[in-house]
């Protein structure tokens, strides 16, 4: 009951202030949620209390504070050079934070759980050098002109060890760039283990010799502001998620080097290898709803963009070479919908099949065809340009195992069903 009070008298003060105070900070197991200062309102009837056009439980909102400028934001400091990296950590953070350092490989491990956010910036050059990041909490990472190579058969470029959302930024107007080593123990060149979102209007090249170029356990999206990644290859897959892959803008360059499939999103399961986790939202999924996509998959039985799950594209330009024999520009085991939902970011999709069949051995007892699209579940168009040209022999342009709906839209393709 208290609390509510507490709320109510906060809502009335906000209210009838003089907005002397700037910024509110939302505080919640000691992490402040800080917004430029807004409407704030109760409800005694939700529990709620709605800041900025946010809402909060009340039971789960420790304080709200206000401030006339905003708070300076918790940045470690990482400058790669050569053989060494130098760490920078603002002395009132230290009781959270341990710094490791060999060399030129980092581990940094936010100690507390009952931590804060904090931002690592992330720059310089390094031939043999990596960096491991340990956290409780959400996180942000800003690349501002890092060239990082790792030289360790165990750790990759960058590892993120944090299972809740980390935000990447590529600083704008940078080039970033990351590579591993060859035939080392690593998931990714990049990996992380929770929620990868890109953001910044920068550049990241990626050089994988190991194993996937970009990788995250869960989900990974592109923002409307994320810059360019290239994927200059890939022992396996260029980008690889394990719960579902959303695209709102930015672009992806994937080079003939990639030795798997372009993009590839997994289902997630439980313990049991066979059950679906019913957490994970929009599990095996991907979403493409704005932004460029150009792949060259010159490898055998691989597919540009593969989907456990639903394949959603309602904007963006997508442009697929599926040259390698038995290779396919967009395939997945369900369904997938084409629309157009804006028209300011149209939907182009353009697939050449120029492989012929599949050769290898494990290919021996079905050795397919090259083909556009592959879906064994169904297909709807209902806006959007299709353009599938099937030139390699034997190809097909458009396969579909269950129902082709078409109510509007171009598709320019030879359909079998």
């Amino acid at each position: 009951m208290r609390k509510n009070v507490l709320f109510l008298l906060f809502s009335l003060a906000m209210c009838n202030s003089a907005f002397a105070q700037k910024y509110t900070q939302v505080w919640q197991k000691g992490k402040a949620t800080t917004t430029e200062l807004g409407e704030m309102t109760y409800s005694n009837a939700g529990q709620k209390v709605t800041v900025a056009g946010s809402e909060y439980a009340t039971a789960e909102v420790d304080s709200i504070t206000f401030c006339e400028n905003m708070p300076a934001p918790r940045v470690i400091s990482v400058s790669f050079s050569a053989g060494s990296v130098d760490v920078q950590c603002p002395d009132e953070y230290k009781d959270s934070i341990s710094i490791s350092v060999s060399g030129a490989d980092a581990v940094i491990k936010n100690t507390k759980t009952g931590g804060e956010e904090f931002t690592i910036n992330m720059k310089g050059e390094s031939a043999s050098g990596s960096l491991v990041y340990e956290g409780y909490y959400k996180c942000t990472f800003v690349l501002d002109g890092l060239n990082l190579t790792s030289s360790s058969k165990t750790n990759a470029p960058i590892e993120i060890l944090c299972g809740k959302r980390v935000e990447m930024k590529l600083a704008d107007g940078t080039v970033n760039s990351l590579t591993d080593a060859m035939n080392a123990d690593i998931k990714a060149a990049l990996y992380c283990k929770g929620h990868l979102e890109l953001t910044g209007s920068g550049t990241l090249n990626i050089t994988a010799n190991s194993k996937h170029g970009i990788s995250s356990k869960e989900y990974l999206q592109l923002k409307r502001s994320a810059g360019t990644i290239n994927i200059l290859k890939a022992a396996n897959d260029a980008i690889h998620v394990g719960q579902y892959f959303q695209m709102n803008g930015g672009t992806i360059n994937i080079d003939k080097n990639t030795a798997g499939d372009g993009i590839q999103a997994e289902f997630m399961y439980l313990d049991d290898d066979v059950t679906l986790d019913p957490e994970k939202e929009d599990n095996g999924k991907i979403f493409i709803k704005g932004g460029k996509i150009n792949a060259l998959i010159a490898s055998q039985d691989c597919k540009a963009i593969k989907a456990d799950g639903d394949i959603a594209i309602s904007g963006g330009e997508i442009t697929i070479n599926a040259n390698g024999n038995g290779s396919r520009g967009i395939q997945t085991d369900l369904n997938m919908e084409i629309s157009e939902v804006d028209a300011n970011v149209p939907t182009l999709i353009t697939i050449v099949a120029a492989g012929a069949r599949c050769t290898l051995d494990e290919c021996s007892n079905d050795p397919h065809r090259c083909m556009g699209i592959k879906l064994d579940g169904n297909l709807t168009v209902t806006g959007g340009v299709t353009k599938v040209t099937n030139t390699g022999s034997k190809s097909r342009g458009i396969k579909v195992g269950g129902k082709y709906t078409k109510t509007g839209g171009v598709v320019e393709a030879t359909i079998t069903q």
